[in-house]
């Protein structure tokens, strides 16, 4: 299975159904905090609803399209981060998200360090990229922190519950990775 070391008593792994309780009490206790930039918040109103999420990301796991993946805190779950593959182009595009009491460790932030390692030097993928919400600045500046371009802003990319939100690109390329700060040893 897929796990990675963030230093600091952290790491990511994947989740499990055993992991259903845990991810359902972390998203009803993040409810507003999490509705504010995620579209399924509403959908998640059962420990059952998150582990169908979790069978569905196993199966995308098992078919080789997708990768998910708990971060963890102190043996917390502190949130999710995950990467949809599109093999025929080679590349990945990543999501993520934190409980609020977790934000400000910089488990985001590694997690996406460990990730993308794990894309450019296990899956030879050529390119990563990140897509938010142009008026998430604490998503966005995941991205700007790992040394992502930013590349344009997509209008009305997404519908988010009674309203459309742009989503602005940032993309990293196998090159620039191997030329700038990855890969971090004690993310691997």
């Amino acid at each position: 299975m897929f796990r990675k070391n963030l230093g600091e008593s952290a790491y990511m792994g994947m989740l499990g159904p055993h992991h259903a309780r845990a991810l359902y009490n972390l998203i009803e206790a993040n409810r507003d905090h999490l509705r504010q930039w995620l579209p399924w918040v509403d959908i998640t109103v059962t420990p059952r609803d998150s582990q169908m999420w979790i069978q569905g990301a196993l199966k995308q796991f098992a078919d080789n399209r997708e990768l998910h993946a708990g971060i963890w805190w102190q043996d917390s779950l502190a949130g999710v981060i995950g990467g949809r593959f599109n093999w025929q182009h080679q590349y990945a595009i990543l999501g993520y998200w934190l409980g609020a009491d977790f934000q400000g460790k910089g488990l985001v932030t590694r997690a996406c360090q460990a990730m993308v390692n794990h894309c450019f030097s296990s899956l030879g993928l050529n390119r990563v990229e990140i897509r938010c919400a142009t008026e998430n600045l604490r998503s966005r500046a995941i991205p700007q922190r790992l040394g992502f371009k930013q590349e344009g802003v997509i209008r009305e990319a997404e519908f988010l519950y009674d309203h459309y939100v742009d989503h602005v690109v940032y993309g990293l390329l196998a090159r620039e990775w191997a030329q700038n700060i990855y890969p971090d040893p004690k993310f691997s």
